[in-house]
């Protein structure tokens, strides 16, 4: 066995927030990526808006692959994952759900959440 082998089985996050369309899509992203920070959201919110760069600034600086939820969009997800209010941050590790935070949030508390995860 190579030193590449273990890049074979865990994929790299990507450096983008993935726009997620469906409940199939969102259980592909989690079973590709070790950890996921699933932001659950709607065009409308206030809070989501502001939480938007912060959610960029993870997606690219972090080893977690982050995916965005349209509620909206989404409502059996929504209601899946027991989402009632937006933003809800569902962060998800090794395929289960880990961690659920409901509100606006600081870039340092969602930073040292997903490093508990992929250190």
């Amino acid at each position: 066995m190579t030193a590449d082998t273990a890049s074979e089985t865990s994929t790299e996050a990507p450096t983008e927030p993935i726009h997620i369309d469906g409940q199939s899509h969102l259980e592909e992203v989690i079973d590709d990526y070790d950890v996921v920070l699933t932001d659950f959201y709607a065009d409308w919110c206030g809070p989501c808006k502001m939480i938007e760069p912060t959610v960029k600034t993870l997606a690219a600086e972090t080893d977690a692959a982050v995916a965005k939820v349209d509620v909206d969009a989404n409502q059996q997800l929504a209601a899946a994952f027991g989402v009632q209010g937006v933003p809800t941050l569902i962060l998800f590790a090794g395929g289960e759900q880990a961690e659920s935070i409901v509100g606006l949030q600081g870039e340092d508390q969602l930073r040292s959440l997903i490093q508990q995860y992929t250190e």
